[in-house]
């Protein structure tokens, strides 16, 4: 069994617009997940400088960030990040290039965690639907292209409030999705902006929406996690 989480943690930014990493942690640590998926986990500007700092990450938490190699101060590439156990293995990673008209990325890394080994692709995907079916085929050609299929498990904060056309209906062809809940607003959770889908060699066991009074006030989203098996 894996427990995997993914978050759009708003830059760090709470509902009560104060920016306090140390609160995001401790939504995360609340989750307990093997493996997270961050949206917006690097600053915007300048060096793209990572919000939580690493030494944090470190010294108050079990997780490790996937080093990607794009930039210095970052956690991820174009804000999203991948963390997992300190002692898990990182087979692989890669950032994908998504085709967009604001920075837009999508990042993967292939990791050996509880015994097994699994693709984990972190994603935020763009306000324009036009734009979110060209990212969503950008990733799975991307996987498709890749010469060693694994079990694979997609996160992210795909801004696709329709239940089953826009992007949705690409990923679907090969992927199922956990029927997490609505995520977003945090105060109030009607939208369905968070996903985390499965290939067809892997099961939800269960999943939900994390509601606790940290998660309602760090950020604009809820954290949403999924417990996953081979099918």
């Amino acid at each position: 069994m894996i427990r995997v989480a993914s978050y759009n943690m708003r830059k760090g930014i709470g509902t009560d617009r104060r920016r306090n990493p140390d609160r995001t942690l401790e939504v995360l640590r609340e989750i307990d997940a093997d493996v997270v998926a961050l949206q917006e986990a690097d600053r915007r500007f300048g060096t793209r400088k990572a919000v939580i700092p690493l030494h944090l990450i470190d010294e108050h938490s079990g997780w490790k960030p996937v080093n990607f190699g794009a930039r210095a101060a970052s956690m991820g590439w174009h804000g999203n990040a991948i963390l997992v156990p300190k002692a898990a293995e990182v087979v692989d990673c890669a950032v994908i290039h998504l085709p967009a008209l604001e920075p837009r990325g999508a990042v993967m890394a292939d990791v050996r965690v509880n015994g097994a080994t699994i693709r984990v692709v972190g994603m935020h995907l763009d306000l324009s639907g036009l734009w979110r079916k060209r990212q969503a085929h950008a990733i799975l050609a991307h996987l498709a292209a890749n010469p060693h299929p694994r079990p694979t498990v997609m996160m992210g904060d795909l801004n696709e409030w329709t239940r089953s056309a826009g992007c949705l209906k690409e990923f679907r062809r090969d992927f199922a999705l956990a029927d997490t809940g609505p995520s977003f607003h945090a105060r109030r959770p009607v939208g369905r902006l968070d996903r985390i889908m499965v290939s067809p060699d892997l099961k939800v066991v269960d999943c939900g929406v994390h509601h606790s009074m940290a998660a309602r006030t760090a950020s604009d989203h809820l954290p949403i996690w999924a417990d996953l098996a081979a099918a």
